[in-house]
This record gives structure tokens, C-alpha cells and sequence, in this order.
């Protein structure tokens, strides 16, 4: 014990005496995450929108008013023909064209119901996607309220209308805030990355300046060895999460309807599975420069498949078998639960026990890699 505990110490001293390490720890996960909490956003807005107005009557006017009243949609140019609005699609100057046709008010009093052409730049599909969204919620409200109008206007009495009035229910994210389920797993992903990032290049360091090799010849046990390196990296996960969270609270107003002791829970292990990783990697690798590499390699898979920008029941089949093996999934999956849900133990039981599997195997993994004789 005394000998871990003689390493853990040179190893503060060795993170603390770096000038370089210092801001990687404690200045750079924080400015992280303010700024991509604020810049990551799945909202489009500002959508450079047009139109053609073929019909000019009061309910054409009106549906364009709903689209120049809407915070979404920038209204650029009207156009006299949709070839004009097409190169200046071509040309990137709009996004949107909606062209109204002849006889737009006059089918909708007879025929009680119209057609629209609705053109949407779609270069970037999820953008496109949500744009779509915008201009059918715009459309459909439109509609209901003109079908009403014209047909008191055309009858001479009061008609009640018989559309069916959705009213849905956000449960925990009323305001459906994309900063309340962003910023947990953010930190997820800063806490990922500094813990990887660090304990793999951390034996490879002692590698490249030859001191691995005094330590290899020394009465230094293979535990002993591992455990000193990797604890000060687990307690600066923890210390970053703590932090974190914080800044979620104070700054980000994320609110924390679980019990944090949980999360603390979960990541201690968690932290394990990282760390096991990060040894893993520094085992084969004989450079700082190759055992970060290997590390962002991984860490892009883990990223794009954890769930926090896409959601994993919308992946293939394959996609999802894997993303079973993706710690980080599990990670965000759990801090969302307990922050946003109010989840207990028996809740996440299941996701504990796979990362505590994990844990287990891959620091055994990783410490049978190790050999002394490097």
C-alpha cells in the first residue's frame, strides 16, 4: 500500500509540474463545455424562404403572412415564376420556394381543400428534415383556420369545426430546451475524452523518456505500478464531473431531479472501463503521438454512436448490436435518467451491471497486456 501510495503522490507531482497538462485539465473541458452547449443546436433558424403567388387573393396573402410571423423562416424574395426561384436556389440564395397556384382560395371554398408545391433545399438532410416540419405545423394550422373562415362565408352561419385539436405534453422537458438533455451528455463526452486521452498517453510518456524501463527492473509489483498510475486520472475524472455538473446547475439551469450520489456511483466504475481502455492502448503503442491516434479513433466511433446526437432506435440493426458494446452509450443513457427523470438505482440496475462487466474485463485485459519486460 505503501508503494501505491509513493506513486500516486509522483504522479500528482508529475500533472501538477506540468505547465501543459494543467490548462488541458482544468480550463479547456469547461470552456468546452460552455461553448458547445450554447452552439450545438438541432433548431434551424433564419431559413431563407420565397414564394410564388400565382392566385394573389386575400387567403394567399394570408398564408405567406403565417411564414413571414413565424421566428423560423427569413421571407427573401417573392418571385413571378418558380424558374427564378430555381437558380436562385442553384445560387444558394434561398433554401425554401412554396408556390401558391391559380385558383388557390376558389378550390379551397368548392373543393374544400387545395395543393401547394413546396420545394426545400436539401443538401443538409437534417436540416431539410426540420424545415419540413416547420412549414408542415405552418401549413396545417393555416388550413384549419381558413376551412373555418370560408365555410361561415360561404354558408351564412356558424359552423363548428370538427378538426380534431392535438394539444401534446413534453414530460421531463416541457420547453423541450435542447440544452437540458445536451449539456449532460457533453460532459459525458468531456470526461470520455480526458480520461482516455491522458491515461493512455501517460505509460507511453514514460516510454519515450526511458524511465518505464527503470521502473520495469524495479521491486515494483505489476498492480502496484498500475493502480498509482491510473488513480490520479480517476480522481480527475471525478473532480471534472463535479465541476461539470455545477456548471450545468448554475449555468445551464439543468435540473437534477434524481440522486447525484447515483451518478457518482456510475461513474467511478465507468471511469474504470476509460481508464482500462486508455491502458489498453498504451500497452501496444510506443508513441504519445500513436496512442492518441488509436484513441481518437475510437472516441469518434463511441461519439457518433452513443446516442447523444442521434437516437440509437432510428440506427440499423448492426448499429445497435454494436453500440451495445459502447460504453458511452450507457453513460449518457444514465445521466439523462437520473438528471432529467429522477431515475433510482433499480431504474439503472441493468446499465450498472453491464458497465461494471466491462470494467472488470477490460482492466483485466488491459493489466495481462502489461509486461514488465517492455
Amino acid at each position: 500500500m505503501k508503494t501505491i501510495l509513493f506513486i500516486i503522490q509522483k504522479e500528482f507531482r508529475q500533472i501538477f509540474r506540468n505547465k501543459a497538462m494543467l490548462p488541458m485539465l482544468f480550463i479547456m473541458p469547461f470552456m468546452q463545455l460552455l461553448i458547445l452547449s450554447n452552439a450545438a443546436s438541432f433548431e434551424v433558424k433564419n431559413i431563407a424562404f420565397s414564394y410564388i403567388d400565382n392566385d394573389h387573393s386575400s387567403s394567399s396573402r394570408e398564408l405567406i403572412s403565417k411564414f413571414e410571423a413565424s421566428p423560423y423562416f427569413n421571407v427573401k424574395a417573392s418571385y413571378p415564376s418558380k424558374k427564378e426561384a430555381v437558380l436562385d436556389m442553384q445560387k444558394g440564395k434561398v433554401s425554401v420556394i412554396v408556390e401558391i397556384p391559380q385558383n388557390f382560395e376558389q378550390n379551397m371554398v368548392k373543393n374544400h381543400k387545395s395543393m401547394l408545391s413546396v420545394a426545400i433545399d436539401a443538401i443538409d438532410g437534417a436540416a431539410a428534415g426540420v424545415e419540413n416540419v416547420y412549414i408542415s405545423q405552418i401549413v396545417s394550422n393555416y388550413s384549419q383556420n381558413i376551412q373555418t373562415t370560408l365555410l361561415q362565408h360561404n354558408n351564412g352561419s356558424f359552423i363548428v369545426p370538427k378538426n380534431i385539436l392535438v394539444i401534446p405534453s413534453f414530460w421531463y422537458n416541457k420547453t423541450l430546451n435542447y440544452k437540458t438533455f445536451m449539456v449532460p451528455g457533453i460532459l459525458v463526452l468531456l470526461v470520455t475524452m480526458l480520461s482516455l486521452f491522458l491515461s493512455s498517453m501517460n505509460i507511453v510518456r514514460e516510454k519515450e523518456l526511458g524511465t518505464l524501463e527503470q521502473i520495469n527492473v524495479s521491486p515494483i509489483q505489476k498492480h502496484q505500478f498500475i493502480i498509482g498510475k491510473l488513480f490520479p486520472f480517476w480522481i480527475i475524472g471525478l473532480v471534472i464531473l463535479t465541476i461539470g455538473l455545477l456548471i450545468a446547475k448554475l449555468v445551464f439551469d439543468v435540473p437534477m431531479l434524481g440522486n447525484i450520489g447515483l451518478i457518482y456511483l456510475f461513474t467511478t466504475v465507468y471511469l474504470l472501463v476509460v481508464l482500462g481502455i486508455g491502458l489498453f492502448i498504451s500497452n501496444y503503442t510506443e508513441t504519445q503521438q500513436q496512442a492518441m491516434f488509436i484513441a481518437w479513433f475510437f472516441m469518434v466511433i463511441f461519439i457518433l454512436m452513443s446516442g447523444l446526437f442521434t437516437p440509437i432506435e432510428s440506427m440499423p440493426n448492426w448499429a445497435q448490436t454494436i453500440t451495445l458494446f459502447n460504453p458511452i452509450r450507457y453513460f449518457v443513457e444514465i445521466i439523462r435518467l437520473v438528471l432529467l427523470k429522477g431515475a433510482t438505482f433499480s431504474d439503472i440496475k441493468i446499465q450498472f451491471l453491464i458497465i461494471s462487466l466491462f470494467a472488470l474485463c477490460l482492466n483485466t485485459i488491459a493489466i495481462w497486456s502489461y509486461k514488465k519486460t517492455n
